[in-house]
C-alpha cells in the first residue's frame, strides 16, 4: 500500500504574499498602455532629443557628437536666438495677463447674470478656444488684419484712418495682432474662473454687504483671495502654453516683419525642419524647457505669499 504524501499548509503569510502579487501584477496590466505610452513616446523621445543635441545633425547624414558646442554657439554667436526669446517674452509678459484679466472679468459677468441664457454664452465663450489655435482662425486672422482687411475698411469709414495700414508689415503693430488673438481664446480660463465662482459661498458676501463692504471691498477682500488658487492655475497654464505659441507666428506673420514676431518654437522650427540643424533645434528645445521650468518654479514659490486656501493647514 502506497503511503500518501500530504502537501505542507501554505502560512497566512504566504498567502498574503501571493495575493499582493496578484495585486500589484494587476495593477500594472491596467497603467501598461500608459506606461508604454509613457516610455515609447515621451521618455525615449527625449533622450533621443538630448542625445542630438550634442551632435551635428543634419537628418540626411548621422549624427555627429560634437558636445557642448550647439549649446556655445547659441548663447555666444547667434543673434536670432535673442530676437526669439525677446519676442517671446514680450509676447507672454503681455499676452497672458491682459487675457487673465479679460477672462476674470467675462466669467464675474456670466456669474452675476441669473438668466439661462448663460450657458448658450459660456459655450460661445469657449468656442475660440477650441479652434483660435487652428490654421483656418490664423489665415482669417491674416486676412482681416490685411492692408484690405475689415479692420482697415471698418476704420476707414469711421474717419479714424486716412490710409489703409499693413498692421501684420508694420514692427509696431505686428506683436499687437497676435496677442490679440491669445485675448480672443480666453474661454478656456474663463471657464475655469466661473468654476472658481461658484465655490465661494454667498454668506461671505451676505455678511460683507450687512457690514457695509461695496462692490469694491467684496472684490478686493472676499473675491479675488478666494480666487487665488484659480487664478495660479489658469496663470501657470496660459505661461506654458504662451511659451509654445507656434502656429498663429507661423502662419500669420512668419516671424516677420525684422523678427518682431519670430517666437521661440518659430525659430526652433525654421532651424530643425527648414535649414535641417535637427541637433541644434534639441538644443534649443532643451534650452526651451528650462525656461518653462524656471518661470514654473518662480511662479510656485512665489505662490506662498500670494495664494490662500481655505483649509488651516494649506493657508499661507
Amino acid at each position: 500500500m502506497i503511503p500518501s504524501v500530504s502537501k505542507p499548509p501554505v502560512s497566512k503569510s504566504g498567502r498574503r504574499s501571493v495575493s499582493r502579487f496578484f495585486d500589484r501584477a494587476a495593477g500594472y496590466l491596467f497603467i501598461s498602455p500608459w506606461l508604454i505610452g509613457f516610455l515609447g513616446f515621451t521618455l525615449l523621445p527625449m533622450a533621443v532629443s538630448f542625445y542630438l543635441s550634442l551632435t551635428r545633425y543634419n537628418v540626411i547624414s548621422p549624427p555627429v557628437f560634437v558636445g557642448l558646442k550647439n549649446y556655445a554657439e547659441i548663447f555666444t554667436n547667434d543673434d536670432r536666438f535673442i530676437s526669439a526669446l525677446q519676442a517671446t517674452l514680450v509676447y507672454v509678459f503681455v499676452h497672458v495677463p491682459l487675457k487673465l484679466l479679460f477672462s476674470l472679468a467675462v466669467a464675474m459677468l456670466l456669474y452675476k447674470t441669473g438668466s439661462r441664457i448663460v450657458s448658450v454664452y459660456r459655450a460661445l465663450f469657449y468656442l475660440p478656444s477650441i479652434i483660435g489655435g487652428s490654421v483656418a482662425i490664423a489665415v482669417m486672422w491674416r486676412r482681416i488684419f490685411g492692408v484690405d482687411g475689415i479692420v482697415n475698411d471698418f476704420l476707414g469709414r469711421l474717419g479714424l484712418i486716412e490710409y489703409e495700414i499693413s498692421w501684420l508689415g508694420q514692427p509696431s503693430t505686428a506683436m499687437g495682432t497676435l496677442i490679440l488673438l491669445g485675448i480672443w481664446q480666453f474661454g478656456s480660463p474663463m471657464l475655469i474662473f466661473l468654476a472658481g465662482l461658484k465655490q465661494i459661498p454667498d454668506s461671505y458676501y451676505e455678511a460683507a454687504a450687512i457690514d457695509g463692504c461695496g462692490w469694491w471691498g467684496r472684490l478686493w477682500r472676499i473675491t479675488l483671495p478666494l480666487l487665488t488658487p484659480i487664478l495660479f492655475f489658469n496663470l501657470l497654464m496660459q505661461l506654458i502654453r504662451a511659451f509654445m505659441c507656434f502656429t498663429e507666428a507661423f502662419i500669420i506673420t512668419e516671424g516677420g516683419p525684422m523678427d518682431r514676431t519670430l517666437f521661440y518654437v518659430l525659430y526652433l522650427y525654421q532651424k530643425s525642419f527648414k535649414y535641417f540643424q535637427m541637433g541644434y533645434g534639441c538644443a534649443l528645445a532643451w534650452i526651451l524647457l528650462a525656461v518653462i521650468g524656471l518661470f514654473t518654479l518662480l511662479v510656485f514659490r512665489s505662490s506662498q505669499y500670494w495664494v490662500f486656501y481655505e483649509s488651516k493647514d494649506g493657508a499661507k
